[in-house]
């Protein structure tokens, strides 16, 4: 199987023994605490489920900057995108200190995390703006990511982390969520060796179905990955639940038994497009997949990027950075000549009008008057589960 990124095995920073962590929350009753925001919360949940690995916890200044403008740690290993503690709250601890990270997504004031701090930081707005313009290549704050970034504060608080649990992912998610881990595991139990993973923030549509099966056998997959964030999204976004059971739906009526696995991760969408696919090939080589589904406009949002420039960035990138393979997909949609999906770029000889696209406003508005997708657009059974949540807003 396919080696985790920078590392012979996964590094998750989950405490592993219920005795550590008894003796962990013992002692952060003596503890300074601070309420981390949302953002930081998911990077604890990946850092706790080995998404993350190699690192070890939250990067400090320099390293933001190194990983902003270069993609590398200071270390020298490939890595796209800030994982950060950041906050503008006055804090009553100092370096060297040891203090209990509280998770604002939880009641009870639940304590997530142990963070060892390693240095707290200014940055000051240009180096917020110089990140923010190199990580999502926009300041713009109609930008979902950007706006989220610009709100965390300019106080950066680095240091190691010890683990406690995944937040709410476990309770909610009890069925999908699974840690880099667990899906390792899974694919070695399956004698899986060559899987293809397939990325989702939204519910899966005839085109993505396809586009996995494709994919699959074109590089000749043992099976492949569905694997759905399942943290915080923009509004109007599907919820997670919902996506959950309409992906489900379709894959227990159209894929043949035991190829396909369904899990999630509890991650919050950056919607950085090209760094973000970056991100989600780094999560699934920790996982244990070969490949790597980049479609168009892949982890997007408006029209910030352009429709492929998250499939470029690989070849921009030292081609030592990532083990695992991208599979390129272009805009697959129903060919009303050939009656059946394909990849657009596969059919020259059609026009727009041969295939038949719905955009997400017309999709969102059929199925809020109750009113049937067409059948080559989405498999019946799944908008039947679509149809449920719109006449329920």
């Amino acid at each position: 199987m396919i080696k985790p990124h920078g590392s012979e095995e996964l590094m998750p920073k989950i405490v592993s023994t219920e005795e550590e962590k008894v003796a962990l929350l013992d002692s952060a009753k003596s503890m300074k605490k601070m309420t981390v925001n949302s953002a930081a919360a998911a990077n604890l949940v990946m850092l706790g489920a080995g998404y993350f690995t190699p690192l070890e916890g939250f990067m400090g200044k320099s390293e933001v900057v190194s990983v902003a403008n270069n993609m590398q740690l200071n270390n020298g290993l490939f890595w796209p995108t800030p994982v950060v503690n950041l906050t503008n709250q006055e804090l009553d601890f100092k370096e060297g200190e040891s203090i209990a990270l509280i998770d604002p997504n939880v009641d009870g004031e639940q304590i997530i995390a142990i963070q060892n701090i390693d240095k707290i930081e200014k940055l000051s707005s240009s180096e917020i703006d110089s990140i923010v313009e190199k990580v999502y290549g926009t300041k713009d704050k109609s930008h979902p990511g950007v706006q989220t970034f610009y709100e965390q504060g300019d106080t950066l608080i680095s240091g190691n982390v010890s683990v406690l649990n995944f937040s709410y992912f476990e309770k909610d998610f009890g069925e999908t969520f699974r840690t880099a881990m667990q899906i390792r595991s899974s694919i070695e139990s399956k004698g899986w060796e060559n899987v293809v993973a397939f990325q989702t923030r939204n519910p899966m549509h005839r085109a993505h179905e396809e586009l996995c099966r494709m994919a699959g056998e074109r590089v000749n997959a043992d099976g492949i990955l569905i694997h759905m964030l399942l943290g915080k999204l923009k509004p109007g976004d599907i919820p997670a639940d919902v996506r959950d059971t309409a992906i489900r739906t379709m894959v227990d009526h159209y894929f043949p038994k035991d190829y396909v696995m369904i899990t999630g991760y509890g991650f919050d969408m950056l919607y950085a497009g090209p760094r973000e696919a970056l991100l989600h090939a780094v999560f699934r080589q920790n996982c244990g997949c070969s490949y790597l589904i980049v479609g168009r406009d892949h982890a997007g949002v408006g029209d910030f990027y352009g429709a492929f420039d998250a499939q470029d960035i690989f070849d921009s990138v030292p081609k030592d950075a990532l083990n695992i393979k991208i599979f390129k997909a272009d805009h697959t949609a129903y060919s009303k000549k050939l009656n059946k999906v394909v990849m657009m770029r596969d059919v020259d000889d059609h026009t727009k009008d041969d295939f038949v696209i719905l955009s997400g406003t017309k999709v969102r508005e059929m199925l809020s008057k109750g009113e049937s997708l067409p059948k080559e657009f989405a498999r019946p059974e799944v908008a039947e589960v679509l149809m449920k949540h719109y006449m329920k807003e």
